[in-house]
């Protein structure tokens, strides 16, 4: 059977892109010889002689290769480019497992980057089954409970029902953060019972996503002492994984809460999009009030920059963290 030499993952679920690699490197077998055989490369730093080296390499006492290829549009500014690539996708050995990963986000109903007509789709459709293309979307809020006893079920644990729902109350549809507490709460109940919607409120992470609000606040105040005095805080009580996560999730409800200021909507409507009550809603928007559209996507591109720097082995998520908020605070 012929297996594909290109796959596609795509969406604003970071949390199922991440999975579906794990899953494409476990298949490789020995997890020695998979990474032996592994390439990850990002699209804005790496040449395109680099990414062609990398497709076309032979493996090494192994079935396949994988290259993992992040922001692969990012050098693709000119049609040259892009049918240099083209042709690179077409000629790829069948040993070779090209792995594109296209984080994107919605905007106005429809994908911003990977766009209907975009050329890479043109692509998918000529190439056939050499091509797999795999969408990586957050679940809708409706699903999220649902979503979260299925997560715990495969961990070898249970959620309740009102537990589940408890917890998408304080974390959305945020994919990522959830599987950080969907883990602890069950190492919390041992795996021995199922997860209540008590040990939800006992330990969720609310009051952790309030200070990381206040912290946000302090931040576009221009109060960089009082910011780095709550990170310093959170870090001594919160996982920095789970702190980031946070984070993220923060700069991601300003964003939204910033394009329904941009489209005239209300905190109400933010609410219901969202499944926040108006509270949280109408000061999460009022918080949105004083970025620019521009400036929160800048901050959430160096949130996704830092995550992946942090993966690399670069550096850690407590020390960019500190250094984002004094950057963020000196700026406002």
């Amino acid at each position: 059977m012929e297996k594909p030499t290109v796959y596609i993952l795509h969406g604003d679920d970071t949390f199922a892109i991440q999975r579906t690699l794990e899953g494409l490197t476990a298949k490789m077998g020995d997890p020695a010889m998979a990474e032996l055989n592994t390439s990850r490369l990002d699209g804005r730093e790496a040449t395109e002689e680099a990414v062609r080296s990398a497709a076309n390499s032979m493996p090494f006492l192994a079935e396949r290769r994988l290259v993992v290829l992040t922001h692969p549009f990012a050098r693709l500014t000119s049609e040259p480019a892009r049918e240099r690539f083209r042709a690179l996708l077409d000629g790829l050995p069948e040993t070779t497992a090209l792995v594109l990963v296209i984080e994107d986000s919605i905007e106005r109903g429809a994908w911003r980057t990977l766009k209907r007509d975009h050329w890479l789709r043109r692509w998918m459709e000529s190439a056939g089954k050499r091509a797999y293309y795999q969408l990586c979307q957050l679940p809708p809020q409706a699903n999220m409970a649902e979503w979260v006893r299925k997560e715990a079920r495969s961990r070898g644990g249970q959620f309740t029902p009102e537990a589940a729902a408890a917890l998408v109350e304080h974390l959305g549809n945020d994919t990522r953060a959830a599987g950080l507490e969907i883990e602890k709460l069950l190492t919390y109940v041992d795996y021995a019972r199922p997860v209540e919607a008590q040990d939800v409120e006992e330990l969720s992470t609310q009051n952790g996503q309030a200070d990381v609000f206040q912290m946000v606040d302090a931040m576009s105040a221009g109060n960089a002492s009082l910011a780095l005095n709550l990170l310093h805080r959170l870090l001594e009580e919160e996982d920095e994984l789970n702190l980031f996560g946070m984070v993220v999730r923060q700069f991601r409800l300003l964003l939204v809460g910033r394009e329904v200021l941009a489209e005239g909507g209300s905190a109400a409507d933010f609410a219901r999009g969202l499944a926040h009550n108006e509270f949280v809603a109408r000061k999460t928007m009022d918080q949105a009030r004083r970025f620019s559209q521009e400036r929160l996507e800048a901050i959430y591109r160096r949130l996704l920059a830092i995550d992946e720097g942090v993966k690399t082995g670069q550096t850690g998520y407590a020390l960019e963290l500190d250094a984002l908020l004094v950057d963020l605070a000196r700026s406002s």
